[in-house]
């Protein structure tokens, strides 16, 4: 058939004969696939290559797992020990606190029992005063000296005890009855109407300890 402008056209059922097939083009344009003579054990390489990289990963992943088993190990160790010291060092604590205790307790007991230990050691030389005077006043022909012995016993003891914090209650009579210092034993009516409620005499001498009152004055109050 021949066209218009002179060429002749071909007819539509003939076609060229070097032309694939487009199964057999698509067989063509895929490199990766197999082809129909070869069998299935044959493996995508996309696929062979991410089984090789999971088993290099698991390769790799093997020892970190053996480090990290011996690294708990070897803590495991470490926190045994520690707690092992941390006893130790409790039970001597626990002992320690343990002797303290009782060495605490004795101390206090011993100080109880023997507070007064220093004050009855320098009362000692007045007693060897006092048996020595008693020898004298035996054989002794001299009021006046026996007076005087007595006295110098009585400073002597009354020094003693001041050195301990101990003094005697002074200048009591004439002056208002002090409930906090003295213990009225009687009352007398007053010579004299100023003295009502004072000290008219001194029964017993009443004594401080550090300014603290360890015996009241026994007094005899005017009324």
């Amino acid at each position: 058939m021949r066209s218009i402008f002179g060429k002749s056209r071909k007819p539509m059922t003939e076609r060229p004969e070097t032309a694939a097939p487009p199964e057999h083009a698509a067989k063509a344009a895929a490199p990766g696939l197999p082809n129909d003579g070869e069998g299935q054990d044959q493996m995508d390489p996309l696929t062979a290559a991410s089984e090789a990289a999971a088993e290099h990963a698991l390769r790799d992943a093997r020892p970190d797992g053996v480090n990290e088993a011996e690294s708990l190990r070897s803590e495991l160790e470490r926190a045994r020990a520690e707690v092992a010291d941390l006893k130790d060092r409790w039970l001597r604590l626990n002992a320690d606190m343990d002797n303290f205790r009782k060495r605490t307790a004795r101390e206090r007991l011993d100080l109880i029992q023997f507070a007064a230990e220093n004050t009855v050691r320098n009362l000692l030389p007045v007693l060897d005063d006092m048996e020595r005077a008693i020898a004298n006043n035996a054989r002794a022909e001299d009021l006046g000296a026996v007076k005087e012995g007595f006295h110098l016993i009585q400073t002597k003891l009354l020094h003693i005890l001041g050195s301990q914090g101990v003094k005697p209650m002074t200048d009591m009579v004439g002056k208002p009855f002090d409930v906090d210092r003295q213990e009225a034993v009687s009352k007398t009516p007053a010579p004299d109407p100023a003295q009502k409620g004072c000290v008219l005499e001194v029964l017993e001498n009443g004594y401080t300890l550090h300014d603290k009152v360890i015996r009241y004055a026994k007094v005899l109050v005017g009324e």
